[in-house]
């Protein structure tokens, strides 16, 4: 399943909602990646989410 390794984000659920405002079930999955990280000098490939990474690099974490 797509979980992000680093800030834990899944899958959640709400409606889809038509113009007849009728309600119908819809699954929310994070855009989830398979990266390659360097973490404590050693390279690791997680799966983290596209607005983690934006976080990253904000906050100088990771470079590039």
């Amino acid at each position: 399943m797509a979980v992000c390794e680093i800030s834990g984000k899944g899958k959640m659920y709400g409606h889809n909602v038509s113009f007849s405002q009728r309600k119908t079930r819809k699954v929310f999955k994070p855009n989830v990646q398979k990266k390659t990280l360097i973490i404590d000098g050693q390279k690791v490939r997680v799966n983290v989410a596209t607005s983690t990474l934006r976080t990253l690099k904000k906050k100088g974490l990771i470079k590039k």
